[in-house]
């Protein structure tokens, strides 16, 4: 089925900064602090809220996110959202290097442990949405994919997610429940990358998330398969304690669990946590 494209604005990508990222040195810690989205709301609501939040997200969060930020920037005047979209895996191990960053939404619950077992986070960290997988193929399904059994056939050419990528592990769960072993072209490191093989035409299908699809719109075709239930992937969001805008952070994070942030992460295809 073909998705509808959603908007895009400025975005810090990772592809040429994580090397930068890595070399930074460690960040300080502090205590734990208040639940993010109770004192996310407070903070908000004393009108405190000023300055630069930097957000480390998931790329597949890119589209939902993207408008969150513009929301939050029209409802706290002179505040500035800037986003670092990637791999979840590589924004972590940027995250416990030193990279400065306020929030951190992660694709599943063991990479933000990566984090929150190093560098720390206040509170525990809150699953906010879930995504399945679906198969993208090429527009019109030329290859009449209806099923993971079908990317075994003969010729075709299917791309996979890094097997440490959040992506890659839960494509791992979803190919095993139906008995499925395959030999990629290749593996990328970050859902968007997998995509963007089929979107170029350079790979037949991809196993990426169905919110991915929905967002390339007519540059490829989605096909749901039942093994995706057995592969969901949990979405969590936590302020990071050495955050440089706390009271920033703890805003942003109110917003994405408020029902308005609900509602454009379910417009971009994720599923209530």
């Amino acid at each position: 089925m073909t998705r509808s494209a959603r908007r895009t604005r400025r975005a810090l990508r990772t592809t040429g900064v994580a090397a930068g990222l890595l070399a930074l040195s460690a960040c300080s810690s502090s205590g734990p602090g208040p639940d993010p989205a109770a004192s996310g709301s407070s903070a908000a609501s004393s009108g405190k809220i000023s300055g630069t939040v930097t957000v480390f997200a998931a790329a597949s969060l890119k589209e939902s996110f993207t408008a969150l930020g513009e929301r939050f920037e029209e409802e706290h005047p002179g505040t500035g959202v800037v986003f670092n979209f990637g791999g979840s895996d590589t924004l972590a191990a940027g995250i416990t290097a030193g990279a400065p960053a306020d929030v951190f939404a992660a694709a599943s619950a063991r990479t933000m442990r990566t984090v929150t077992d190093r560098e720390g986070a206040t509170g525990v960290p809150a699953v906010f949405a879930r995504n399945r997988l679906e198969i993208a193929t090429l527009p019109g399904n030329p290859d009449r994919i209806t099923s993971l059994k079908d990317l075994a056939g003969s010729g075709l050419k299917v791309v996979l997610c890094d097997k440490e990528v959040p992506c890659g592990a839960a494509a791992r769960k979803a190919l095993d429940a139906a008995g499925v072993k395959l030999a990629p072209v290749s593996y990328e490191q970050d859902v968007r990358s997998a995509l963007t093989k089929v979107e170029l035409k350079e790979a037949d299908a991809a196993l990426v998330y169905g919110t991915d699809v929905r967002a390339a719109g007519d540059k490829v075709e989605g096909v749901e398969f039942p093994e995706s239930a057995e592969a969901l992937n949990d979405y969590p969001i936590a302020r990071l304690r050495s955050a440089p805008n706390p009271a920033a952070a703890e805003a942003f994070i109110a917003l994405v669990r408020s029902a308005e942030g609900q509602r454009t992460l379910a417009r971009a295809g994720f599923l209530e946590p």
